[in-house]
């Protein structure tokens, strides 16, 4: 289960850094490269730097109720729902999420994870008149793909406000045929974004299921190492990607 990839107390073992690190770059892949949102806490073991935070389970934004944990478990399984697999929901990934946003994330991004999942519902009783817990499975996913358009069109927008800022150190002539193009994308990247939290579900969603025993050996293809040396090993189209080893 995901619980198990974490380590909340003691020191990290240069092994236990390594596997951490391999998992924290395969879903980085897996997002197109984007950085994780407090994806050094989770290089570190996921251990929070304040220890005051750490021992302050009265925060409202340190903890999860069973009900919280379920939520996020929906929000997981419409991410990754059961296939010919298992889904997120049966790798217990909400209480991975959970963890991880308890122990390893800043104060700041944990209250905006807990805004997160009220946003969403509250989009659910907007959009369909009902709690996200109560819709349907095509429900969710709607609300769910808005979330993901909208967070995608404020980074697109902010990602080529950032090129016309390079484009300024260009030349005079190449400015010019830039600047026009980029304007439009620079006023949008400069309103109110939209919070971060989606991508933090999402992006947790994706580490929690996929380090699971469930994302590992069913999902993916998994041999226990040490093994057999393969150098070459026949590929067909559409077959399972080989899991990294724990």
């Amino acid at each position: 289960m995901g619980e198990k990839n974490v380590t909340p107390t003691g020191p990290m073992t240069e092994a236990e850094l390594i596997t951490r690190r391999e998992a924290v770059l395969r879903v980085s892949a897996i997002l197109g490269g984007v950085a994780l949102v407090g994806g050094s806490a989770l290089l570190t073991g996921c251990r929070a730097e304040n220890a005051k935070q750490t021992a302050d389970t009265t925060n409202a934004t340190a903890t999860f109720s069973t009900d919280d944990v379920a939520f996020l478990d929906e929000v997981a399984d419409t991410i990754l729902p059961t296939t010919s697999t298992p889904g997120a929901k049966a790798a217990k990934t909400g209480a991975f999420m959970a963890l991880m946003v308890r122990d390893s994330y800043h104060p700041d991004d944990q209250k905006k994870f807990r805004a997160g999942m009220k946003a969403i519902d509250d989009a659910s009783q907007r959009t369909y008149k009902v709690s996200f817990m109560k819709a349907t499975p095509e429900q969710k996913l709607a609300v769910l793909e808005k979330l993901d358009r909208d967070q995608k069109t404020f980074n697109d927008a902010k990602d080529a406000a950032a090129k016309k800022k390079l484009d300024a150190s260009q030349p005079e002539k190449q400015q010019g045929q830039t600047q026009g193009a980029n304007v439009a994308a620079a006023s949008a990247a400069t309103e109110a974004p939209p919070e971060q939290y989606f991508h933090m579900m999402k992006e947790l969603a994706l580490l929690g299921y996929f380090t699971s025993e469930i994302g590992m050996t069913q999902a993916q293809r998994y041999v226990e190492s040490p093994g057999r040396y393969d150098p070459c090993v026949p590929y067909k189209v559409g077959e399972k990607a080989w899991a990294g080893h724990a």
